[in-house]
C-alpha cells in the first residue's frame, strides 16, 4: 500500500498549533532564566550569610544547606550602630517614596494633561538632572545642610534621594497618564464633581500600579545610594554607608550577612506591592 506525498504533507492545522507550542515553551524558558537570574544570586548570599565561615568557601555549592549557623547573622546585627543604620536608611527610603510621588506625581498629570510652550525643553532639562553629576555637589550640599540644620539627618538624606528618584518618577507619571483617556474625567466632571475630585475617584484607582512601579524604583534608589548618604551623615549614618565603613576589613560571611541584610528590606517592599505591581500586565494578585 502506497502514501501519496500530500498525505506525508503536515497540514495547516498541525503547523498552526505547533507554533503556539513553541512560543509557549519559549515563553516560559525566558521566565525561567529571568527567575534563575534574579533568585540565584540572591540565594548564593544567604548561603554565605548563614552557613558560616566554612559555608563561605565550600565547593561546589549545595542546593540545600546542611549546616545552618545564625551566628554570622546575630553577632553582625549585634555590632553596635548596625540597628540605627538599618533604621535610618528605612526612614530615608520612606521619606524618598513619599516626597517622589507627592512631587512626581502633580509634574507627570502636568505634563500629560495640559501643553504649555517649551514643554519638550522641560521634559528634557528634568531627564539631564540625572547625568549631572552628584560629586560636583558634594561640598556646597555639606555647607548648604549645615547651615539648614539638616547635615547628619535622614530627612536631610531624603532630600538628596528625592532629587535622584524625581525625574524618573516625574515621566514616568507622565506615560501613566497619558495612557488614561481624558474622556473618564470629563465624565466625573459631568456628574458633578471636581477636579480634584474626579482625579481622586477615577484616575487614581487606575494609575496605581505605575505609582506602585515608580515607588519601587524610588525606594531601591534610596536604599542603595551609599554616596550622598556618605558625605552627608557622620553619626546618623544609613546602613550602607555604615557597612561601607565597617565591613572594609570584616571577614567575608559578615559581609555576606551585611549583603544579605541590605536584600530583604527591598523584596519585603517589591512583595508588599506587588497586588498594585502585577496590574501593570492584567495580572491579579490577591
Amino acid at each position: 500500500m502506497t502514501t501519496s506525498a500530500a498525505e506525508l504533507k503536515p497540514t495547516s492545522t498541525s503547523r498552526g498549533m505547533a507554533l503556539p507550542s513553541a512560543r509557549r515553551l519559549l515563553l516560559w524558558t525566558g521566565l525561567a532564566v529571568l527567575i534563575a537570574w534574579v533568585l540565584v544570586p540572591i540565594y548564593l548570599v544567604a548561603l554565605g550569610a548563614f552557613g558560616g565561615r566554612l559555608g563561605v568557601f565550600r565547593w561546589p555549592k549545595s542546593i540545600w544547606p546542611t549546616d545552618l549557623s545564625f551566628a554570622a547573622m546575630s553577632q553582625f546585627l549585634a555590632i553596635d550602630g548596625v540597628f540605627n543604620a538599618l533604621v535610618n536608611s528605612l526612614i530615608a527610603a520612606g521619606l524618598t517614596v513619599v516626597f517622589s510621588i507627592a512631587l512626581g506625581a502633580p509634574a507627570g498629570y502636568a505634563l500629560a494633561r495640559y501643553t504649555f510652550r517649551g514643554q519638550n525643553a522641560y521634559r528634557l532639562l528634568v531627564l539631564l538632572t540625572r547625568a549631572f553629576p552628584l560629586a560636583i555637589l558634594a561640598l556646597p550640599l555639606t555647607v548648604s545642610f549645615i547651615r539648614l540644620g539638616l547635615y547628619d539627618t535622614p530627612f536631610g538624606v531624603s532630600l538628596i534621594h528625592t532629587v535622584l528618584a524625581l525625574p524618573f518618577a516625574a515621566l514616568v507619571t507622565q506615560s501613566l497618564f497619558m495612557g488614561i483617556p481624558r474622556e473618564y474625567e470629563e465624565a466625573a466632571w459631568v456628574f458633578g464633581c471636581t477636579r480634584f475630585q474626579a482625579f481622586m475617584k477615577v484616575v487614581l484607582p487606575l494609575a496605581l500600579p505605575g505609582l506602585a512601579a515608580t515607588a519601587i524604583f524610588a525606594f531601591v534608589i534610596s536604599w542603595n545610594e551609599v554616596f550622598a548618604a556618605s558625605i552627608l551623615t557622620v553619626r546618623e549614618r544609613t546602613l550602607t554607608a555604615y557597612l561601607l565603613r565597617i565591613l572594609a576589613e570584616s571577614p567575608l560571611h559578615y559581609r555576606f550577612a551585611g549583603g544579605f541584610i541590605l536584600i530583604i528590606p527591598s523584596v519585603l517592599f517589591i512583595f508588599a506591592v506587588r497586588r498594585y505591581l502585577f496590574a501593570v500586565w492584567g495580572i491579579a494578585s490577591k
